[in-house]
């Protein structure tokens, strides 16, 4: 397995996986990525914006994620309590899809440590992460690379405008 930025040339197979994760979504009876989004177009920008990642297993996309740094709007106003401290810096995950066929192989937490790296290496406090309160397989997932709830958020712009959303963060080890 690994993990690399995406190129254009990935963007049919980012496009094929992210489809195959909105069925999963809907087969749980979620409205998540259910209303156009992600699609075609945020894909492109996340590609040419030199944010997207794609792990890659025998030469094939198996999964897909982008990592961005400038504060995240939906991330402003959160009912609960974020654990870093109001003004650090983070990073953010968002559109993390794992390809059917690469499903229950770890390559969720691979790519959660690898974001979680990433972050550090930027200098970052945390790595914050949102899914829909039903999403439990991603929740799981978190919860399981030692990301802490830390309350809700309601998405702000785009398709799921004012979707409620459950907000995750793991705070970085302090260098020293």
């Amino acid at each position: 397995m690994e993990i690399q930025r995406g190129k254009p040339a990935h963007l049919a197979e980012i496009c094929q996986i992210t489809d195959q994760a909105k069925r999963r979504l809907q087969a749980l009876g979620l409205d998540q990525w259910q209303k156009g989004y992600p699609s075609r177009d945020v894909w492109e920008e996340d590609l040419v914006l030199g944010r997207a990642w794609v792990v890659i297993e025998g030469g094939i996309v198996a999964a897909a994620f982008t990592l961005t740094r400038e504060p995240e709007p939906s991330y402003q106003q959160i009912q609960g309590t974020w654990q870093s401290p109001e003004g650090s810096g983070y990073t953010s995950l968002h559109r993390l899809c794992v390809g059917d066929a690469w499903m229950g192989r770890g390559i969720a937490g691979a790519c959660l440590a690898f974001a979680l790296e990433q972050a550090a290496q930027a200098g970052d406090t945390s790595l914050r992460v949102d899914t829909h309160p039903g999403n439990r397989p991603m929740g799981r997932a978190l919860e399981k690379a030692g990301f802490c709830c830390c309350g809700q958020i309601a998405l702000v712009g785009g398709p799921e405008d004012g979707d409620l959303r459950i907000a995750y963060e793991k705070v970085l080890s302090s260098k020293g």
